[in-house]
């Protein structure tokens, strides 16, 4: 058996894989390289992004309430000119198809729109809330995939008594609700034992949100990863490496996790939504700054601008993460790249 075979890519060729699988071969000519594959991936983007903020602008349209009477506010004291005024300035009397393609064509020149309420630019209000809600999702994605890839090495191919309390845990951080889960640590950690502070800002701040944020996700993760190594060490190139006197440890970290790390990536994309997504819950949680407190000011008041620019930037975030992983896969594996 060839040397290849110890390595982490298979020495049977794709066509043979397929064929042996009983599926049709996949010709090497016909899968797209990394430039064609980007070019690919961009397109679906932008429609994707396009989708998002259609959809987004419909709903809050098909909502009840009235947008002048949120830009308002309690001022019983606004004449019916002001109230005209008002109208006039944010063109709330056009047809709400002609407000759609008035927003779409400023955003194609990089504008947001105003904040009714804010009154100031979309772009500086997200601008100034997002560093803090870029910082708590970087800290959560680092702590997921470094207890993923610590939990699932540690565990895979062990005995049932190290399995089982971690396989319980899993599952226990996939099934609590986020919400409930935040509330829980908060209570006992901050507020009874005092290991942490929730106040201001600094690392001590964003333990606990970056843990709520990533035990539903850690949970997941590792037992994708732990399994698909576990499949990994009885592939052929395993037991040949075996064979050969290679280091069980070796054959671990260097050929089946690569082999196992594939599904791992795909999930975790799919899954950046839900990370986004629970920022701005976790934000709710431990009352930290960020977009979603801009959010929920802007969904109450009826601000839609923005709300689609908070839209905007977390569809955005969703399709460059799947974007990265996309192009992530050739790395992966070998096979898929274009010769």
């Amino acid at each position: 058996m060839s040397d290849l075979q110890v390595g982490g890519a298979s020495p049977v060729i794709p066509g043979e894989a397929a064929a042996a699988a009983g599926a049709a071969p996949v010709p090497a000519a016909g899968r797209p390289g990394l430039v064609r594959l980007a070019a690919l991936r961009l397109g679906h983007s932008v429609l994707v992004l396009w989708g998002a903020i259609t959809l987004t602008f419909v709903a809050l349209h098909l909502t009840g309430g009235s947008v002048v009477d949120s830009i308002i506010g309690n001022n019983t004291q606004v004449t019916p000119e002001v109230r005209r005024q008002i109208i006039q300035d944010y063109g709330l009397g056009r047809p709400v198809w002609r407000q759609y393609l008035s927003y779409l064509g400023r955003l194609l020149h990089g504008d947001l729109g105003t904040s009714y309420q804010l009154q100031t630019s979309v772009s500086d209000a997200i601008g100034s809330q997002l560093p803090s809600t870029l910082g708590l999702m970087t800290a959560a994605t680092v702590l997921t995939v470094a207890a993923t890839l610590a939990i699932a090495l540690l565990t895979a191919g062990r005995k049932p008594w190290i399995r089982g309390p971690v396989s319980f845990l899993e599952v226990v951080g996939v099934a609590v609700p986020q919400f409930w889960l935040g509330i829980l640590l908060l209570t006992v950690l901050s507020f009874k034992l005092h290991w942490f502070s929730v106040l201001g800002g600094g690392l001590s701040g964003l333990v606990l949100p970056a843990v709520t944020l990533a035990a539903p996700l850690v949970g997941l993760l590792s037992q994708i990863l732990r399994e698909g190594l576990e499949r990994a060490m009885d592939q052929p190139f395993a037991v040949t490496a075996r064979a050969r006197g290679v280091r069980e440890a070796t054959i671990l970290f260097r050929h089946a996790l690569r082999h196992a790390l594939a599904p791992v990536v795909t999930l975790l994309g799919l899954m950046a939504g839900s990370l986004t997504g629970g920022a701005v819950l976790v934000e709710q949680i431990y009352s930290r700054p960020g977009i979603g407190q801009l959010l929920l000011t802007a969904v109450t008041g009826k601000d839609i601008p923005v709300v689609l620019g908070v839209v905007l930037v977390t569809a955005f975030f969703y399709v460059a993460i799947n974007l990265v992983v996309d192009l992530l896969y050739p790395l992966l594996d070998p096979r898929l790249r274009d010769d």
